[in-house]
C-alpha cells in the first residue's frame, strides 16, 4: 500500500466560502465529521493561523490535501489521504466517501436558510 493515494470528492451547492467555513469552523465539523449513523464527532477545535491546529475526533492522516474549486452548480472540494494498512481500500474509500457526502448535505442545510 505504500504510495497509494485515496480520493473522494463531491460537489457542494454552496459558494466556496460558505463550503470552507462549514469545512474549517469547529461548529460544523462536528455535524459532519463521521461516516455513518452509529459514528459521532463529538469535539474538534480548529485554529486555522500559522501555526495553529486542528482537531477532530476522526482525523485526516498526514499527507492530506483538501482543495476547493469553483465549479458550475457550486464548489469542487477534493481530499485526498494516505490510506492505513490496517483496513481495505475500499472500506476505507467507502467510510471517508460517506464522511464527504455527510459534509456535503450539512453544507446545504445550512446555505438553504
Amino acid at each position: 500500500m505504500a504510495g497509494e493515494q485515496l480520493t473522494v470528492e463531491t460537489t457542494v451547492r454552496a459558494i466556496a466560502q460558505q463550503a470552507w467555513d462549514a469545512y474549517t469552523s469547529a461548529e460544523h465539523i462536528t455535524q459532519w465529521n463521521f461516516a455513518s449513523d452509529d459514528w459521532h464527532c463529538p469535539s474538534a477545535d480548529v485554529d486555522l493561523r500559522v501555526g495553529g491546529r486542528h482537531n477532530a475526533r476522526m482525523e485526516a492522516k498526514d499527507g492530506t490535501r483538501t482543495t476547493f474549486k469553483k465549479v458550475e452548480n457550486g464548489t469542487l472540494v477534493t481530499t485526498s489521504f494516505d490510506p492505513d494498512s490496517e483496513a481495505p481500500l475500499d472500506m476505507q474509500q467507502a467510510g471517508w466517501q460517506s464522511i464527504i457526502d455527510n459534509y456535503r448535505a450539512h453544507v446545504e442545510r445550512i446555505t438553504e436558510r
